[in-house]
């Protein structure tokens, strides 16, 4: 009998995709490219339309620029010679405004906008906000709560019949079971709510492209199950999942003791029966999985890697892939795995004594279904885990979950992520013919979102930071995909000549991340076989290509261009990658930064940092250096704008505490704060609902795994907000409190080394943003009392420290030195503009000579 091995199957460099350029265009492409994409009747009169093949359904005011969704997909499947039609922002309350367009020849493509709906419409408090950056005029209320959901409802209610396309950030986001922080409970697939055909996840020129050819053909939409990016819902026994190896998400990730894993090689009576139950099938002897395995020649021997799946899967015999697919159709009926896929693997291990594991294309991983994990977060936890395992599409496997119970269950399949598109893919994309502004229904009216991005070019997508707190990475990808440089230099040149109002300025060349233009990984087969969630955490990987020389290329050939006067970069930088080039940083300080540069090191306490995956504050020091070494050689004084987020998971009290010091010493003010947002199927969001590390193994035993502090309720997330604008009076009475329940009073007092007075100003109470102009204004004058030496207000919560009867200030040799940098007056930075106070607001005029 021939030696029994175990054959690993190596992921290819990546799968092929069919180019976007090579379909054979539907017979409208006769009618060309339109001004604007129609939206009314009237509109498709003037271009020669009797109807449209496809009309899309957004949340947001048409805007035909590329850095809108519904205009992006909109001219894509125009240049594949269909007829599009747009329904902006429509009246959702009954289904007339849906019919405006009539009814559409092949689909309904729906899309809650440019943002979720849920993060659109309400502040990380839960406050619902009174403005709307993609709406004319920036108003409020245009969009419905799960705008998703209900359009694509009302969609089905116009034109019953045709097929129903959901895509955008709110389906990409809410594609499985996933914690609905504004609810605060699991919710499940959007698929289910909205009962769309199809869901379309990630950048989904790919698959809307393809479906959009395959219903122009006349395939029905319930035959359409193999296209990778895509959603859907399969009934029990759907024959089209035929030929499929289900795979349990407990093989891939195990969180702790959930259910008990089979003993492949104990017979499956034996099994039952240590759990008090007993297999009809096997006692009648159907089924015996190591006798079945033995008799067709088999050499069955306990093989099993135990290791995880983050680096490769655990290889099963045949007779154990047996065993699995016994046991789930002991469960249910409906759940059975093909026996010919596992039949195919034990006879071609018979012939050549390998073990062939069924190809990662035909294998599904199936996650808890949404009745065990709705109310178990363990469970969720475990099936969050294995859907960002699940994201490189080199390697990805399908996932299938269970909605329902009985004979109303459903499965939600979610086929593999899209293959990142190429570099002409992307040309393609962006170099369209957008009209580049509103469309001329909104006239005059201004919209904020296109107001800010109007004098932007996006130079990329994907990001391969994998941050918890974000979800780029599970819309777009981690793998970067860039446009050329001449691409790039096109569109620059289209804005200088035909975008209304350009000065001369570029407001932006970026995107997800400003410095990942042309990065990646060093070999395609490493790439198409990580797993890894970040790139650049805990270090940066060995793999990665940090080579920054395209991008600084560009920016050279696009500042020299005719008629471009400055080039400045507004998107995010990924500082530790910036500082693996110091020419690029010479270059951005010398060329390309207005004043100040924002950046995002997110917090300072290493506890909060391991949670998000971001690195430590050496690497922003190292990067200051730098930026205020090549800012001096430059002769310009320029500022580091830092961001930070306060009550994200694993943030203590005493960490937000030491962030504030850290503000204080580092002379800053921060203007914008953002509150910790649980949005969707991020991962720090399942930290936030489960309590537990998700980046490390978790556990049912409280002994194992890592929990983390969670800042729930609104007294607390207040507080650490507060820390964060420490220098806002309207914050000192609640920093007061908790400063003394942490004993830390020697951080209250009027010396320059303390971190908040003891006295207190009279306020309004409120609070002004730079965005709502509703805080404390800088200079605001006060009415005190005088308490011994202590200056407070009455009614103040704070008491001073008395010492042999008599309230007096804290010793200042007894403080700690927190303004040991402390910035001169009138010198003290705000996170809003980057620069120090004009004359007259707390400092002293500044001389005419001599620069600030």
């Amino acid at each position: 009998m021939p030696e029994l091995t175990v054959t690993l199957p190596g992921p290819a460099p990546g799968p092929a995709a069919k180019p976007l350029s090579s379909y054979k265009p539907f017979w409208a492409k006769r009618y060309g490219p339109a001004p604007f994409l129609p939206t009314t009747r009237a509109e498709m009169d003037a271009l020669g339309w009797d109807s449209c093949d496809i009309v899309i359904v957004s949340g947001d005011a048409y805007v035909d620029h590329p850095s809108f969704g519904m205009a992006v997909i909109g001219r894509m499947l125009e240049n594949q010679g269909f007829r599009v039609g747009i329904i902006a922002q429509p009246d959702w309350l009954s289904a007339e405004p849906f019919k405006a367009l009539g009814k559409p020849n092949l689909l309904w493509g729906v899309t809650a906008g440019n943002m979720d709906s849920m993060i659109n419409r309400y502040t990380a408090d839960r406050k619902l906000r009174s403005d709307d950056a993609y709406t004319p005029g920036g108003n409020g209320g245009q969009r419905p709560d799960r705008a998703a959901t209900v359009y694509s409802q009302r969609c089905r209610e116009a034109f019953p019949g045709v097929p129903v396309v959901l895509g955008g950030i709110e389906g990409s986001l809410r594609r499985i079971a996933h914690y609905d922080y504004w609810s605060d409970k699991v919710r499940r697939s959007v698929l289910m709510d909205s009962k769309a055909d199809l869901l379309l996840y990630g950048n989904a020129e790919r698959a809307i492209i393809e479906v959009a050819h395959r219903l122009a053909e006349r395939e029905p939409v319930e035959a359409i199950t193999d296209v990778r990016g895509t959603a859907f819902i399969r009934r029990r026994n759907d024959p089209t999942a035929q030929g499929w190896f289900e795979l349990d998400s407990t093989e891939v990730d195990r969180p702790g003791r959930i259910d008990q894993h089979i003993n492949p090689y104990m017979g499956m009576a034996q099994a039952a029966a240590e759990q008090g139950q007993s297999c009809a099938l096997e006692d009648a002897g159907a089924f015996d999985p190591v006798k079945d395995a033995v008799g067709k020649g088999v050499q069955v021997q306990p093989i099993r890697l135990d290791i995880r799946a983050s680096v490769k899967d655990k290889v099963m015999v045949p007779a154990q892939a047996q065993a699995q697919a016994h046991a789930h159709a002991h469960e249910d009926e409906a759940d059975e795995l093909e026996a010919p896929a596992a039949d195919a693997a034990t006879t071609s291990a018979s012939r050549t004594g390998k073990i062939v594991m069924p190809p990662r294309e035909r294998t599904v991983i199936r996650l808890p279904a949404y009745e065990a994990l709705k109310d178990d977060p363990v469970l969720y936890a475990h099936a969050n885990r294995v859907l960002h395992l699940e994201t490189n599409p080199g390697n990805a496997r399908a996932l299938v979950q269970r909605h329902g119970e009985g004979p109303g269950a459903r499965d939600v399949w979610i086929n593999p992520p899209p293959i990142p598109l190429t570099t002409p893919e992307m040309d393609l994309v962006f170099d369209l013919p957008y009209a580049r502004a509103p469309h001329p229904s909104y006239g005059d009216a201004v919209i904020p979102a296109w107001d800010m991005i109007r004098f932007s070019i996006n130079i990329m997508r994907g990001c391969f930071g994998g941050c918890t707190f974000c979800s780029i990475t599970e819309h777009e990808g981690r793998i970067i995909q860039s446009r050329s440089e001449a691409s790039v230099l096109r569109e620059i040149e289209t804005i200088r000549d035909k975008v209304k109002g350009f000065t001369g300025v570029i407001s932006d060349l970026g995107g997800p991340t400003a410095n990942m233009y042309r990065i990646g990984c060093k070999s395609p087969v490493i790439e198409a076989a990580c797993r890894k969630p970040s790139c650049v955490y805990p270090d940066i990987c060995p793999n990665l290509n940090t080579d920054h020389a395209p991008l600084i290329r560009m920016y050279r050939r696009a500042r020299a261009l005719p008629g471009i006067k400055k080039i400045l970069i507004g998107s995010g930088l990924r500082y530790d990658l910036a500082v693996r080039s110091p020419e690029y940083i010479k270059e951005l300080v010398t060329h390309h930064v207005g004043g100040y540069l924002k950046i995002a090191p997110e917090h300072t306490e290493t506890g909060p940092l391991s949670k998000m995956m971001k690195p430590g504050m050496g690497a922003y020091d190292r990067f200051k250096e730098l930026f205020e070494k090549y800012s001096a050689e430059a002769g310009k004084k320029q500022y580091l704008i830092p961001y930070f987020i306060a009550a994200h998971p694993g943030t203590t009290d005493e960490d937000m505490m030491n962030l504030a010091i850290w503000l204080k010493r580092n002379g800053f003010k921060a203007d914008q704060v953002q509150t910790f947002y649980p949005s969707p199927m991020a991962t720090a969001t399942a930290m936030y609902h489960s309590g537990m590390n998700t980046l490390k193994g978790i556990s049912r035993d409280a002994r194992k795994g890592e929990r983390v502090d969670i800042v729930k309720g609104e007294k607390r997330r207040r507080l650490h907000k507060a820390f964060l604008r420490y220098h806002d009076p309207n914050n000192w009475p609640l920093l007061r409190e908790a400063l003394m329940a942490m004993g830390r009073r020697d951080l209250i007092g009027n010396g320059p080394n303390h971190l908040i007075p003891t006295y207190q100003p009279v306020t309004d109470g409120t609070y002004e943003s730079a965005r709502r102009k509703n805080s404390t204004q800088a200079g605001t004058k006060t009415s005190v009392v005088t308490v011994g030496r202590v200056q407070r207000n009455e009614g103040s919560e704070a008491s001073p420290t008395r010492r042999g009867g008599k309230a007096t200030e804290h010793d200042p040799r007894d403080l700690p030195k927190v303004s040991a940098r402390r910035p001169k007056p009138g010198q003290m930075l705000t996170q809003h503009t980057g620069l120090p106070p004009r004359a007259g607001a707390g400092s002293k005029p500044r001389s005419a000579k001599k620069p600030r």
